[in-house]
């Protein structure tokens, strides 16, 4: 596998992974009583408990998007 080729992978996987990102935040955000109403139900969790554990996958999810494609990625970058 080449440098080009690797940079090209890596920027797409950075792209979909946002993209995955943006769409968890705006369904949390968005329809926020529903997607309650629906999960709690299941495993009987409180508004504050709902909340926070999205809020953590966020910030985990992220974190990992950070350091396993963006910094590789600038990395390939500045190795050019």
């Amino acid at each position: 596998m080449s440098i080009e080729m690797a940079r090209s992978a890596l920027l797409w996987c950075t792209v979909i992974n946002y993209a995955v990102l943006l769409i968890w935040f705006l369904l949390c955000a968005l329809p926020h009583a529903w997607l309650y109403r629906f999960w709690g139900r299941w495993f009987g969790l409180t508004t504050e408990r709902f909340d926070t554990i999205n809020f953590a996958g966020i910030v985990l999810y992220k974190l990992g998007i950070i350091l396993f494609n963006l910094v590789p990625l600038v990395a390939l970058y500045i190795a050019r």
